[in-house]
């Protein structure tokens, strides 16, 4: 009997079986134990943070500690054996705490309940035990239906991580990040476009930067344009498809697209196809011209200013301000398009050639009398010089015509330039000789002739008395003219001051001339 173990040994044996069971039980429904990497601690608590899915527990946090470098903040997490696929190494972990943003309010819900760990599934095949945290909830999950569209611009504006995208003022998507391009020339917008909308992006569809409220005041008038309160905190990118666009196919997902500045822009640009870009010389200030001025015929804009640039040669002296456009000929109708055929460029050049034989020139006018703001006009002058121009160039240079009040001008200068060459002095001088040659033969006539002709020279020495008078040099014709010439060089000193002046208060045309601001004569 010594040798039989004891009965009382079976319990605990019998228990330490049993635990172990459960133990090796639990193990085996646990799940994978991961790392993730977050720059702060904040709102974490070892054993207590939660781990969650669509606000379904799949996990929790076991333990904090720093990394090697003391840089980051290694969150230990231990999985659920039903979140297995969380561990792919594409999923993706952030922390839910209270934020306030541009583009609004998230988890207020944590200010009460505490936060939390969120999770999006992955779909790699490969499994991972260390990731990064995000820093910020990401726009898209995963699981969200839509599709991803690239857009190229040549400026951010007021555009932010989370701004929407609009379709007809309808929120359809978000901004999901921006980069500068690999040489810096661009600015790469990535946007999601959820369904079902995505499926009205197609290949003819135009983006544009949709700011809360567009607000422009210029040689075109005042134009106000809003979009939604969204895009007027954080900015905003609308999309639209073209006229001409209605037959294009759906886009792809990852389908690049040109982001203009303004839907005029994007509208213009689609519907006419390429611009045409040529340029003018002025030989007069550009004061007023704005880059974006319109170019105008008969009231039908054809284009914009793009560029406005100094040509100054040193040989000559001579200053040109030179405008850059770019031009929609199309705009001019249905005949116009007819009369180019089917698109030829020989046929395009030899039309240019025919409009500008017929006068066809530029002129730059004024367009807002409040602001200042000038633009160019393309009109037909059949009495300006025939020109000739170049239309194998790589820019066409349009001839060009001055307005009326610097043709005015240029006209009196003119006038004032050709009097100040006539030699009046010089003429004066050489009458008044002449006339006291003449003075001096009549005195000696005069003891010549007989008594009966003296009446009669007396009559004519006095004629030619009164014409030296009327030529000497303080005489009142001497005076008329030097006071003709004087006022025409005042004439133009004063159009001289009332064009400087009406380029720099053109405002004065509507509201009169303050006394403070009236041009020196």
């Amino acid at each position: 009997m010594s040798g039989a173990p004891s009965a009382v040994w079976l319990l605990p044996i019998a228990a330490l079986l049993v635990s172990g069971a459960l133990l090796i039980r639990t193990g085996m429904q646990r799940g994978p134990r991961i790392t993730i990497s977050f720059m702060t601690a904040e709102s974490l608590e070892a054993g207590k943070t939660r781990v969650r899915y669509r606000d379904v527990d799949i996990g929790r946090l076991q333990d904090l500690h720093l990394s090697a470098d003391r840089t980051r903040v290694l969150a230990e997490v231990q999985l659920d054996d039903s979140a297995k696929q969380f561990a792919t190494c594409d999923a993706r972990y952030w922390v839910v705490r209270p934020r306030i943003g541009m583009t609004g309010v998230s988890g207020l819900s944590t200010a009460i309940s505490g936060a939390y760990i969120a999770a999006d599934i992955g779909q790699a095949s490969r499994s991972c035990r260390a990731f990064t945290g995000l820093e910020t909830p990401p726009f898209v999950t995963s699981d969200q239906k839509g599709k991803r569209f690239v857009l190229h611009a040549d400026s951010l504006g007021s555009l932010t991580a989370g701004s929407p995208v609009l379709f007809r003022r309808v929120q359809a998507g978000q901004v999901l990040d921006y980069a500068l391009s690999v040489d810096g020339s661009e600015v790469v917008v990535d946007v999601f476009v959820n369904a079902p909308y995505d499926r009205y992006v197609t290949s003819g569809t135009v983006w544009w930067q949709a700011s809360g409220i567009d607000v422009s005041f210029g040689s075109d008038g005042f134009r106000l344009d809003t979009q939604s309160v969204a895009s007027l905190l954080s900015g905003g990118i609308a999309f639209d498809n073209a006229k001409a666009a209605s037959a294009s196919r759906q886009a792809v997902d990852g389908a690049s697209f040109v982001l203009s500045t303004g839907r005029t822009d994007a509208t213009q640009s689609a519907e006419d196809g390429t611009a045409a870009r040529v340029f003018m010389r002025f030989g007069q200030s550009l004061r007023g011209l704005s880059i974006g001025a319109p170019v105008d015929f008969h009231g039908v804009e054809l284009g914009r200013v793009t560029a406005i640039d100094v040509d100054f040669d040193p040989a000559t002296g001579r200053i040109d301000m030179i405008a850059a456009l770019d031009l929609y000929p199309t705009r001019l109708g249905r005949r116009y398009r007819q009369a180019l055929g089917n698109g030829d460029s020989e046929a395009g050049r030899r039309l240019l050639h025919k409009l500008i034989a017929d006068g066809l020139r530029g002129q730059l006018r004024m367009g807002s009398v409040l602001t200042g703001q000038r633009y160019v006009a393309l009109d037909f002058f059949p009495r300006a010089p025939k020109v000739s121009i170049d239309t194998q160039r790589t820019r066409v240079e349009l001839p060009t015509v001055p307005n009326t009040l610097e043709e005015l001008q240029d006209q009196l200068a003119g006038i004032v330039d050709k009097l100040d060459r006539v030699p009046f002095d010089q003429i004066g001088r050489s009458l008044d000789r002449a006339l006291q040659t003449s003075a001096s033969l009549f005195q000696r006539i005069d003891t010549e002739l007989v008594p009966e002709a003296r009446e009669t020279l007396t009559a004519a020495q006095q004629s030619f008395n009164a014409a030296n008078a009327t030529l000497a040099q303080d005489s009142p014709l001497q005076s008329d003219l030097h006071a003709a010439l004087s006022e025409l060089r005042r004439t133009l000193t004063s159009l001289n001051s009332l064009a400087d002046y009406l380029q720099r208060h053109p405002e004065s045309i509507v509201w009169g001339k303050s006394s403070a601001g009236a041009p020196e004569h």
